[in-house]
């Protein structure tokens, strides 16, 4: 028999690092990462990967977090001294409203006036009632 000499040859080239000229080939030459990369993806470091991606997602959500905290507090203590003021600007006006002199204004419409003669106490003696 014949040996089979059929033989397909690979037309993908290996990708050989640091041959571009841009900005990451340079950082790659410069970290030496293609020497990392050699045998393939080492899975023995993908925990500590995962436990790190874990912990900066973590500090990037609590961040947002205390951010959206503080804008709340901002915004209640706002709040708070807008009711504050409606508060003693109300309770100013009620003061005012409640002297005798603007109570009698008040009811002459009604044709209610103030009395001259100042209150009398009434006396029952003990039977007559």
């Amino acid at each position: 028999m014949a040996d089979n000499k059929f033989r397909i040859e690979s037309k993908i080239k290996s990708p050989v690092s640091g041959t571009g000229k841009g900005i990451f080939s340079s950082v790659e030459k410069k970290l030496k990462l293609e020497s990392y990369f050699e045998e393939g993806f080492p899975v023995h470091h993908l925990p500590k990967i995962l436990f790190l991606l874990a912990l900066g997602i973590l500090y990037i959500s609590n961040t947002h977090y205390a951010e959206k905290t503080v804008r709340k507090i901002n915004y209640m203590q706002a709040e708070v001294e807008d009711l504050r003021a409606d508060y003693t600007t109300m309770k100013a006006d009620l003061m005012f409203a409640s002297k005798q002199s603007e109570v009698a204004k008040k009811v002459q419409l009604y044709g209610l006036r103030e009395t001259l003669q100042p209150p009398f106490k009434l006396v029952v003696k003990k039977g007559e009632y």
